[in-house]
């Protein structure tokens, strides 16, 4: 029982509570509220959606559900426990995910701790309730069998179970395959460079490329079946989610936010030119790969951070070393005294008390974030007023409105934004900032009834005219309706 109490084991548990209670955020994200409506009726109707049930714009027209596993799971975890079940859930699988990356970095326990939480506050902007993080965890455990399958190669087959969950959760899973690939590239690429190191190799190569075909084929093993091979590169391959959605876009080093992941590209670069550490070829590959798609998109720093952190701890253990300064690296196994026991103790509980609190608090004023975040009085009008629909919304209420008013209300436009196409995003995009013939749009869709920001341009321009009336305001929503 004292041994659980070294300073290094509970520097372990410390950092595994300092992650949950960074990683525990308030059910905010604009997707959650139709990813619950999901679930919700999948359950009831016992099947999976395959065309749109939400819009009036795009009713009856294909809708390729690859989260749905992910939607039955939170409205069901939702039912039992409500929004304190989703926020602890998805802090367990967050701080998971990251307890994986520490676990494959070098200078265990203090270097690595130190990285991996530079690395979650690189990230984190990109946390929260939400399918997403789920896929973020099957990538860290992909990137730790394929590491550890290395000394135990047994461990590789266990990436076929975890494609199968993955191609049902959510459509991030060719990331799997794509480390499948390098790891097989990279294997193959050694052995053939490397003076008599083929025949060593082979069987490794042989596991690989088996695991990979196996988990290439376990994708059509959910409900849209082969339609999965390339759904993903089409989502990816949208300019109008570029444009309009900001974790789409690339990241803005003039926010501070970014500040972390700016510092740790500056630290990679001169631990590159500075350490005498040798990277193996696939570092430097992952490397390649994830740096150009974070600067790309936001939404793609995470994945970054999984590669980024073991390589920065290996730079930085190596560069350590190199001026004999081990302590941090190698930390000296001395037995603790009583009093370092005690104080162990004590900052154990501070911590644990400390993300309790945390979670108590987010679960309490859960519905202050959503009414800041979302029309919840807007809605509430809404459904208690009934004016004419079709209603024009905005793009991020969307899903908060199927969550509220469906069915008495069909959105126009919501996140689900490959449901709705590049061409569609463009025209609402257009109408939103009074561009091009911005009023085309209303009169398309015969829309009644606004609903907006109150500095939304739309609004501007059409509550001072006569064919609108204003009759709904607060500080967050408009609501207009035809005069006539």
């Amino acid at each position: 029982m004292l041994a659980l109490l070294e300073t290094r084991r509970v520097f372990v548990a410390l950092l595994a509570l300092g992650l949950f209670a960074m990683a525990a955020r308030g059910v905010t994200d604009p997707d959650v509220w139709w990813h619950l409506r999901t679930g919700q009726l999948m359950l009831l109707q016992h099947g999976v959606f395959h065309t749109d049930p939400y819009s009036f714009t795009r009713s009856g027209q294909p809708w390729i559900s690859h989260e749905w596993l992910s939607e039955i799971l939170m409205f069901g975890l939702y039912r039992l426990a409500g929004f304190g079940g989703l926020i602890v859930l998805f802090a367990a699988i967050t701080a998971g995910t990251f307890l994986l990356v520490f676990r494959r970095s070098p200078g265990r326990p203090y270097l690595a701790g130190f990285m991996t939480l530079w690395g979650a506050a690189a990230s984190g902007h990109s946390w929260g309730v939400r399918p997403q993080m789920l896929s973020l965890l099957l990538a860290s455990a992909f990137l730790w069998l394929l590491e550890a399958s290395e000394n135990r190669p047994r461990l590789l087959w266990w990436t076929a179970p975890l494609m199968l969950m993955w191609v049902n959760l959510h459509g991030g899973f060719p990331l799997g395959l794509a480390l499948l690939a390098l790891f097989l590239g990279e294997e193959a690429l050694e052995a053939g460079v490397g003076a008599g190191q083929w025949p060593q190799s082979v069987p490794r190569i042989k596991n690989l490329a088996v695991m990979f075909a196996v988990c290439l084929g376990m994708v059509p093993l959910n409900p849209n079946g082969t339609r999965l091979y390339s759904y993903p590169f089409e989502t990816l391959r949208s300019s109008a989610m570029q444009r309009f959605i900001q974790e789409w876009s690339s990241p803005n080093f003039h926010d501070p936010t970014y500040l972390p992941l700016l510092v740790m590209l500056l630290a990679l670069t001169a631990g590159l030119a500075l350490s005498r550490a040798r990277l193996r070829p696939r570092d430097l590959v992952l490397l390649l790969a994830t740096i150009p798609a974070a600067l790309r998109s936001t939404r793609h720093i995470p994945i970054l951070m999984l590669v980024m952190i073991p390589v920065l701890s290996r730079l930085a253990e190596a560069w350590l070393q190199q001026r004999r300064t081990t302590r941090l690296v190698k930390p000296e196994g001395t037995l603790s005294s009583q009093r370092t026991l005690a104080a162990n103790v004590l900052v154990l509980i501070a911590f644990a008390a400390f993300a309790t609190i945390r979670i108590r608090h987010l679960v309490t004023t859960q519905g202050e974030a959503e009414a800041k975040q979302f029309p919840q009085a807007g809605a509430a009008f809404l459904k208690r007023e009934l004016p004419a629909g079709p209603i024009l919304n905005h793009y991020n209420w969307g899903g908060y409105f199927i969550w509220t008013l469906y069915p008495q209300y069909r959105v126009f436009i919501d996140g689900r934004a490959d449901v709705y196409g590049d061409p569609f995003m463009e025209a609402f995009g257009a109408s939103y900032y009074l561009q091009d013939d911005w009023s085309k749009l209303l009169q398309g869709w015969g829309i009644r009834t606004l609903v907006l920001p109150p500095d939304a341009p739309l609004i501007s321009a059409l509550r001072s005219g006569p064919d609108w009336k204003q009759v709904y305001a607060d500080s967050q929503t408009v609501v207009l309706t035809r005069s006539h």
